[in-house]
């Protein structure tokens, strides 16, 4: 019997990764390097890496690399600001399930960036609690996000499900010991999901699954 829904939340909440991409494509042509979307998918939603090793290859110092990264971390924050980002049907799905399970976000974003982009989304209230990229030391495909979400939670692994949209996510809520629905977006279609319990075209089939 299932009693917590932790979910993932770009890609399955809102639609982010896009821009996510877009900031890291752009910044890093800047200074002629090519960040193409199936290095994005392979590097970012498989692997659970940043694809800064492109400019290592290239000579930039750390310091530089760094200073790229913050770039990255300012457009990305600007477009956060200029679009609405909330998946359709997720608020639909929300109001279903809240109050008859346990539920969380566990994320690897950073603090700021996910309270940029809940600032208007109106979702927060659904959850009883919610993990960022500073709760943890290792982020996904590594369970330690859902071994914390375990420990928040107060459930056992085979009590709870996750929401994932990517091989990086599925990777990390299986070595936790979770069953994951896996939502596949325009990004991870395609992906190897053969460890997900269940995937599914949208998230309004989970309502029908539970």
């Amino acid at each position: 019997m299932i009693k917590a829904i932790f979910w993932d939340n770009d890609g399955v909440l809102v639609d982010t990764e896009r821009l996510y991409f877009l900031a890291t494509q752009q910044i890093m042509a800047t200074v002629g390097l090519t960040l193409t979307r199936e290095m994005y998918i392979e590097f970012f939603l498989v692997q659970g890496k940043a694809a800064w090793h492109l400019a290592e290859e290239k000579g930039f110092s750390p310091d530089y690399i760094e200073h790229l990264r913050n770039e990255r971390n300012l457009l990305y924050s600007q477009f956060l600001r200029q679009e609405q980002t909330v998946i359709g049907g997720v608020k639909e799905v929300l109001e279903s399930l809240y109050g008859n399970y346990r539920m969380g976000i566990v994320t690897s974003s950073r603090k700021d960036h996910f309270e940029l982009i809940h600032a208007r989304t109106g979702l927060l209230g659904y959850f009883d609690f919610i993990l960022t990229g500073e709760d943890y030391l290792k982020f996904k495909p590594d369970p330690e996000p859902y071994l914390r979400a375990l420990e928040k939670s107060g459930c056992r692994a085979e009590e709870c499900l996750a929401i994932e949209d990517s091989e990086r996510g599925l990777t990390s809520a299986r070595g936790a010991g979770i069953k994951c629905f896996v939502v596949p977006t325009e990004l991870t279609r395609g992906g190897n999901f053969a460890g997900a319990y269940k995937v599914l075209g949208s998230l309004s089939e989970i309502l029908a699954e539970l």
